[in-house]
């Protein structure tokens, strides 16, 4: 890893969406500690339920390249990270997760079997309102803001992918046929070809209310 650092709030501040990348390669050094702290990220009921395909063959790079319709990421960019979504992990075996949580002292042996049956419950009642794949999203997209934060801090570029086809993502990392994982998002990695500017965020008065919420366009706008 590079020895420049930055604040996190420096981080947040100065990070861009960008389009446009170098070709430079990205140490796998790097790579793997940008995944690691990705991976550090808050999950539900801590199931993990999100995983990421880190793409970088050429192969791969055309298929996103055509599931996202050309966007320019997509090839340009050294590494392109799918987050996926595991909306039926919560039917696996946790021993593992568990075994962590006994060896750094987390979590008792009292509250591991509480825990168990009370996440399986919310999970239960999740799958009855259809809200499982929501949840799954969810930690996914938490995790995609951690790498995006981390890889600003070592001065490397991301742009969060919208606007592509799901079948055709998950064709092009292998998951066609599982219905039981969703596409969250698609980030670019590298070193940024491109400055940009920051179009700038409209005031804390107009973003934030206290309580309860006002429409931004009312009239006279937030009060």
């Amino acid at each position: 890893m590079t020895n420049y650092r930055m604040s996190v709030a420096d981080a947040i501040r100065s990070r861009r969406t960008i389009r446009h990348y170098r070709p430079d390669p990205i140490a796998e050094e790097v790579l793997d500690s940008l995944l690691e702290l990705a991976i550090e990220a808050p999950t539900s009921w801590n199931l993990q339920d999100r995983s990421i395909v880190v793409v970088a063959g050429g192969e791969g790079r055309e298929g996103l390249a055509l599931a996202t319709s050309g966007q320019p990421q997509s090839r340009e960019a050294p590494v392109i990270l799918v987050f996926v979504a595991e909306s039926q992990s919560w039917r696996e075996d946790h021993s593992d997760i568990y075994d962590q949580a006994r060896r750094s002292g987390a979590w008792s042996e009292e509250f591991i079997a509480t825990f168990s049956s009370a996440s399986h419950a919310f999970q239960s009642d999740l799958e009855q309102r259809g809200l499982l794949r929501e949840y799954a999203v969810k930690d996914a997209m938490i995790a995609a803001s951690y790498l995006m934060l981390a890889a600003t801090e070592v001065g490397l570029a991301t742009s969060p992918m919208n606007g592509w086809d799901e079948a055709e993502v998950k064709k092009a990392v292998g998951i066609a046929d599982r219905d039981d994982l969703a596409i969250a998002l698609l980030v670019s990695l590298g070193y940024p070809a491109e400055q940009r500017p920051h179009p700038g965020r409209l005031t804390l008065e107009h973003n934030v209310f206290r309580e309860r919420y006002c429409s931004k366009r009312s009239a006279g706008g937030p009060k």
